[in-house]
């Protein structure tokens, strides 16, 4: 009877933390537990239509992204390279206002590079039938604030998130044949 009542009492110990009931939730040291400090993009096309979102989140070791798109675009399916811009803007109609790759290390491009990567190479991202991209990355290249001493997303020109046209062959100069850049959002400090 012992064992099957310390089972129960475990799992509804766990089920609490959980659903984050208070008196499981705080630590018993008396410390506050620490959540990522977070950032956000609101991506749009070359239409200027705001179709989805991405979320970073600085980890101990780098950033944590997820990037949640639907596009109605019948081109968009396949394969697209992703990569991390330079400058917070997308005011032009092309997106060339983002700059180039953050790359303050000018290492070549391409994750298959032996000269490479870059910091702001990421592998592909797919883009289904229905228009829908759901994906995590993460990365240890760059940081939100200069953590581990990484270039910072969040420093005094902003950076953006790119999505191109094409996918990225991870080792031709200067973006592995990505072609245009179709998607792009300014990172900026969670509120």
């Amino acid at each position: 009877m012992k064992r099957p009542l310390r089972t129960l009492t475990c799992a509804a110990a766990l089920g609490a933390t959980s659903l984050g009931v208070p008196a499981f939730a705080a630590d018993h040291h008396g410390h506050q537990s620490h959540q990522p400090d977070e950032a956000y993009a609101a991506l749009i096309d070359r239409e200027r239509n705001e179709i989805g979102h991405a979320r970073f989140q600085q980890g101990p070791t780098g950033v944590l992204i997820t990037i949640q798109l639907d596009t109605t675009n019948e081109g968009a399916t396949g394969w697209h390279g992703v990569h991390l811009h330079q400058i917070g803007d997308c005011s032009n109609d092309d997106f060339t206002s983002s700059g180039g790759h953050i790359n303050p290390s000018e290492r070549s491009h391409g994750l298959l590079n032996p000269e490479g990567p870059d910091n702001a190479d990421l592998p592909n991202i797919y883009v289904h039938e229905d228009g829908a991209l759901r994906a995590q990355i993460f990365t240890d290249r760059v940081s939100l604030h200069g953590e581990n001493d990484a270039p910072a997303l969040l420093d005094e020109n902003g950076s953006a998130l790119v999505i191109h046209d094409n996918q990225d062959d991870h080792s031709s100069q200067p973006i592995g044949g990505a072609g245009a850049r179709h998607v792009c959002g300014v990172i900026e400090a969670a509120q």
